[in-house]
């Protein structure tokens, strides 16, 4: 389960925004006096670094120490400079933080989704940071079970970030992520959902997120690497079983990284690993969690390829002589390229920039002419259409979709005179409707 996606783009973009505005008001707002107060300075200590035969010199090298006292103790000099020197535009970062805020929505409450007989959603209140994530059985007039109020969780850290929700096939167990030093190395905690109990056992350094194999115990999820925070091992966890968790794949190539996660069907586990031009792939049976993965096609330099299955075979997206990227499908059961069979061929005015599996339907996304355009084939008539939004420009993107069998496409839209929306768009009848369109604090005229 993920955050508030939208939410959080759009405060990211007003944050970002106001404070490069801030940051400028700030810098033209220092007065004589400030001018006194001497800066701090890193003192230099030469340390070689050698790589293709090239060494370089970094002096402040020693930085990189998180816990020497004397990093600390020099971070601690650059906040008190910092203070000092923007003191008298106090009252001024006041006012800019509660014009911020004053364009955001405070009480809010995100569009739920359907998966496995429960609608999940999350919701801010009026005066809180952080979200409560909810869900609620088989409809939303049912009463409301609170899996996570993050609120209560951050009391105490000076930061606190969930990264992901993983609920177990059963629905009775969750996996989530936390950091409280802001390093991106998540620990990931469980919890009874129908007792309430945080369990004690817990992961540390990963990326955060888990993926539930179909005996409702078993996990898979990635390392991350401390310095370089560079996801490079995968491990399989048995839940309650007082064993260790077992390296299943490690990603040896530094230009690689690595990460797993459940196939839309759920029947399958799937690691991959990727580098800028380059990617692999192993499967293995969800129903068989202590099984071996197998490599779905061997990497190779400048061979990318994304895939997703779909009953008795896997759809592959590729570059495989392709610039613009093709479809191509093979049986579950031989996956190397040589058994690929073309799909949907290479268009050089058209990029395929990605597919999604439903159980009737595969969802195209298509770049054409710089537009996103949704293109649906019906998988058994073969029948397809673009999904028509009425506007010459706009954005449009697949959203939280974690169901396989429905005809009901959920996926996100905006333009130039359409705040960023959600809609329902049913495949078969090629109806859309509006779910929620995000609301313009301080008003907005369409026309």
């Amino acid at each position: 389960m993920k955050s508030n996606t939208i939410k959080s783009t759009t405060m990211l973009r007003s944050a970002i925004y106001l404070y490069a505005l801030f940051s400028i008001i700030l810098i033209s707002c220092k007065t004589d006096n400030s001018m006194n107060i001497i800066p701090p300075v890193a003192k230099k200590i030469p340390h070689e670094l050698t790589i293709h035969n090239d060494v370089r010199v970094d002096n402040y090298f020693w930085l990189n120490d998180r816990d020497n006292p004397e990093v600390i103790q020099y971070l601690e000099d650059e906040n008190n400079y910092t203070s000092a020197m923007m003191k008298n535009t106090e009252n001024l970062q006041d006012k800019l933080f509660n014009e911020i805020v004053g364009r955001i929505k405070q009480t809010d409450v995100s569009v739920p989704y359907f998966t496995n007989g429960y609608f999940y959603y999350s919701r801010y209140e009026e005066g809180k940071e952080y979200p409560v994530y909810c869900r609620k059985k088989d409809s939303m007039d049912k009463e409301e079970e609170v899996m996570l109020n993050v609120n209560e969780m951050a009391e105490g850290h000076e930061f606190f970030q969930l990264a992901s929700i993983t609920v177990s096939p059963d629905n009775k167990m969750i996996a989530y992520g936390v950091d409280t030093v802001s390093r991106r190395l998540y620990t990931i905690y469980f919890k009874n959902l129908e007792t309430g109990e945080i369990l004690p056992e817990t992961i540390a350094s990963t990326s955060g997120s888990a993926s539930w194999a179909n005996d409702n115990r078993t996990l898979f999820y990635v390392k991350k690497d401390e310095q370089t925070l560079r996801t490079f091992q995968v491990y399989r966890y048995k839940l309650q079983a007082n064993t260790e968790a077992v390296l299943v794949f490690e990603e040896t190539d530094e230009t690689y990284y690595c990460y797993v996660y459940k196939s839309r069907s759920k029947e399958y586990i799937i690691i991959g690993s990727s580098a800028t031009l380059s990617d692999e792939y192993r499967i293995l049976s969800a129903d068989n969690p202590d099984g071996e993965f197998s490599i779905f096609q061997p990497r190779e330099r400048e061979l990318e390829y994304s895939i997703g299955h779909f009953h008795d075979k896997f759809y592959i997206r590729t570059n495989l002589d392709a610039k613009n990227f093709r479809l191509m499908e093979t049986p579950v059961h031989a996956t190397s390229k040589e058994n690929w069979k073309e799909v949907i061929p290479h268009r050089p005015d058209v990029l395929l920039e990605g597919f999604l599996n439903f159980d009737k339907y595969m969802v195209i996304d298509e770049r054409i002419r710089g537009n996103t355009n949704l293109r649906i084939i019906d998988m058994e008539s073969q029948k397809e259409h673009y999904v028509d939004f009425g506007e010459e420009v706009y954005t449009t993107w697949i959203s939280t979709n974690p169901e396989f069998s429905t005809e009901l496409l959920r996926i996100g839209y905006s333009s130039l005179t359409t705040p960023i929306s959600t809609y329902d768009y049913n495949m078969t009848t090629q109806e859309m409707l509006l779910l929620k369109r995000e609301e313009v604090v301080g008003g907005h005229n369409p026309d």
